[in-house]
């Protein structure tokens, strides 16, 4: 089960990513509220830890643009402030829960959990696309009656297209998703990936396609015969 953790402290961000991985979770690690927006509408998160004062965006600015897109992952926002006025106001734009700094951290856990429950019975376990089918268990992606094991970032650059099918997606945020926001990856390290995902797609005989937009990114497109 995976987190994000939108903290602009970065001492904090850490301290709550060991919190939660210790629990067993998986968590990403965001520090500013723009930052936040394209990770949760990238990638398939079970919460958001968001903090409440952050660069370029606030929380409550992030938690609403995301309801405004349809993103509908519980958000448990953080704060200093104690009025009943702050809490209020980040309920009313679309977070699910609310934590006053200090908190404890078997607080947060069971609040995490209750939240994670609370995203709904239904567990997607396969995305499609066109003709494909990708397992989100197993890493296998599948066209008709034929398949092949995906490599772990083949998997990530996948399933971050599937999960935005009609979008496109910049090198940046592919590099942020499958290699991290400090790694040291570079646009190369991209095309690279997108070649391997051709040559499974050539493989499987799939109506779907990666196309390149110059200085823009690349997206899914389904060749019509």
């Amino acid at each position: 089960m995976r987190i994000l953790i939108v903290e602009d402290e970065v001492s904090l961000s850490n301290a709550l990513k060991k919190i939660l991985e210790q629990r067993g979770y998986l968590a990403d690690a965001v520090y500013d509220g723009e930052s936040a927006v394209e990770y949760a509408c990238s990638m398939e998160y079970a919460v958001i830890v968001l903090d409440v004062m952050l660069p370029k965006l606030d929380g409550f600015e992030v938690v609403c643009t995301l309801r405004k897109r349809n993103i509908s992952t519980p958000v448990l926002m953080l704060t200093a402030r104690t009025t009943t006025t702050d809490k209020v106001s980040g309920l009313n734009y679309g977070a699910d829960d609310y934590m006053t700094k200090p908190f404890e951290p078997d607080e947060l856990i069971a609040r995490v959990a209750a939240l994670s429950r609370r995203k709904g019975d239904v567990i997607i376990d396969k995305l499609s696309f066109g003709d494909l089918l990708l397992n989100l268990n197993s890493a296998v992606l599948s066209c008709g009656g034929e398949s092949v094991q995906l490599s772990r970032k083949e998997f990530d650059v996948l399933k971050t297209f599937f999960y935005n099918p009609t979008m496109t997606i910049s090198t940046d945020t592919l590099i942020i998703n499958v290699w991290g926001i400090d790694s040291d990856a570079v646009d190369n390290n991209v095309e690279v990936y997108i070649s391997f995902i051709r040559k499974k797609l050539k493989y499987l005989k799939s109506n779907v396609s990666i196309k390149k937009m110059p200085r823009i990114g690349y997206r899914l497109e389904v060749n019509q015969c």
